[in-house]
């Protein structure tokens, strides 16, 4: 599944689609497409920031200024609705037989863990952000045990959102050498992830996905 077969299935439902949706979908295909061609010109980086960007563009709401802290809050309850509404399956083959290794790699790199570079900082002790640590793997180990995608995709992406923030908040060097490894998986998963929950979401345009951000105005 990729962009070009995503945008030629979303022309043939768009009419009578609720408008949100559309938007949201339209708006997630065009960072996929600029993915698509970081990924051609060898371009990790660009990769993962285009498809977070697609990523933001199918989930986020406007909410509250107070909420904005609660970010990796909203895009889990949006991932739990996808999994419940995914009886396709197509979100647990991914998880579960495509990227069950690299998910298991990146949850032993500390690299992607925020406590870890909280200790780094000073904020915390090193006995507590290696607790936070393995609690988080044995949080993950219990989910995949149980075949619980929701929990396990929790764990997974509180990694992707570390690294998400490094590269957002200017915390990392274009084209580095360092770090590359997870950025490379990371990009891989999210490349896969991303087409399958917009894929979904036009399977469904019954569920009311809620109000895209700043949404276009007639006259701006």
């Amino acid at each position: 599944m990729n962009h070009q077969t995503l945008k030629q299935r979303h022309r043939s439902l768009r009419e009578g689609y609720p408008p949100n949706l559309n938007l949201r979908v339209h708006r997630a295909l065009s960072w996929l497409k600029r993915a698509e061609m970081a990924a051609a010109e060898g371009d990790d980086d660009g990769r993962f920031v285009f498809l977070w960007i697609a990523f933001n563009a199918a989930y986020a709401s406007e909410i509250d200024e107070r909420c904005r802290l609660s970010e990796q809050s909203t895009f889990m309850g949006f991932l739990e609705r996808l999994c419940a509404l995914d009886t396709g399956k197509r979100i647990d083959n991914l998880v579960w037989q495509e990227f069950a290794g690299g998910i298991r790699v990146l949850l032993d790199t500390p690299f992607v863990f925020q406590s870890f570079w909280d200790f780094q900082a000073g904020k915390l002790g090193e006995d507590e952000w290696q607790a936070r640590f393995a609690k988080g793997k044995k949080i993950a180990q219990q989910a995949l045990a149980g075949g619980r995608t929701p929990a396990l995709l929790g764990v997974v992406f509180n990694r992707l959102y570390t690294l998400r923030n490094q590269l957002f908040h200017g915390g990392a060097t274009w084209n580095s050498k360092v770090n590359r490894k997870q950025l490379r998986d990371c990009g891989q998963l999210l490349s896969k992830l991303v087409p399958a929950i917009l894929d979904l979401m036009l399977d469904h345009p019954e569920i009311d996905w809620g109000p895209a951000c700043y949404p276009v105005l007639e006259n701006a």
